[in-house]
């Protein structure tokens, strides 16, 4: 352990010793001395300088891969999560200057950050809608929308998967139902049809991934997601577009510049 210096247990505390051992490689973590990629010590090497038991060593050790702070490699050992850039939503990443630029929120935001973005697994339907998307739409059930399905990446890791949900009646037959949907995104092309974007509305929720959503975006043990489900309104106060969003919650922060009026 010369290479990483952990304190000893504390014998008064009442916090239990795996516990403990937890809370010093967490610290080591937090504090970069365990960077990104790092091995942990190996469990001999911690059962020797705590001078516990091997389950103690692996109680503690499924603490910090629970939170999604280590992995665990077969045949490899225990190492420190890499995780992929933190993607600030900044309240105004649907600015139109963004659209006017040709650049999608998405691509904007994280070129911005430093970080490479790309698009994969886009699939297109013409759909029903699922009801509470309906609703937000205000159209009937039983209307067809034009569903637009896509993870995206950051330098390669995956950190959120979107599916939105437009009339068909707007969308059908046009560059909105393509693969690539133009520079700008789709935003761009809902305005080039006439509906001049006014507003959005978001409401955001946290919870554990769902098992699919773990294998998408390759999510560690124990880290939630954010869905966020966005309407996009015109002038007129016209629902157009509804995004249903999930993002790992260990690659965002949600930034927001709120009014004091």
């Amino acid at each position: 352990m010369a290479e990483l210096s952990l304190p000893d247990l504390d014998p008064v505390s009442d916090r239990a010793v795996f516990r403990q051992i937890a809370d010093h490689i967490r610290d080591a973590i937090e504090r970069g001395s365990l960077p990104e990629g790092a091995k942990v010590p190996s469990e001999a090497q911690l059962m020797q300088h705590y001078g516990v038991a091997r389950m103690t060593i692996r109680n503690a050790l499924q603490v910090l891969q629970g939170e999604g702070l280590t992995v665990a490699e077969h045949g490899r050992g225990v190492f420190v999560r890499s995780r992929p850039p933190v993607r600030r939503l900044a309240s105004d990443r649907f600015a139109r200057r963004h659209r006017e630029q040709g650049k999608a929120a998405f691509i904007a935001e994280t070129e911005e950050a430093g970080a490479k973005p790309s698009v994969d697994s886009i699939e297109i339907k013409e759909v029903r809608p699922p009801v509470a998307v309906a609703e937000w739409l205000s159209i009937s059930p039983d209307e067809l929308v034009i569903s637009r399905s896509r993870r995206y990446l950051i330098d390669g890791q995956p950190v959120e998967t979107a599916v939105s949900y437009i009339p068909a009646e707007i969308a059908r037959n046009t560059q909105i139902a393509e693969p690539n949907s133009g520079p700008g995104g789709i935003y761009a092309r809902l305005e080039e049809l006439g509906y001049r974007l006014d507003h959005f509305v978001e409401d955001v929720k946290a919870r554990m991934p769902l098992r699919d959503e773990v294998r998408t975006l390759k999510l560690a043990p124990g880290v939630p997601v954010f869905q966020l489900i966005r309407t996009a309104y015109t002038v007129e106060g016209l629902p157009v577009e509804v995004c249903d969003t999930v993002m790992s919650s260990d690659a965002y922060v949600l930034s927001y510049e709120l009014p004091a009026r």
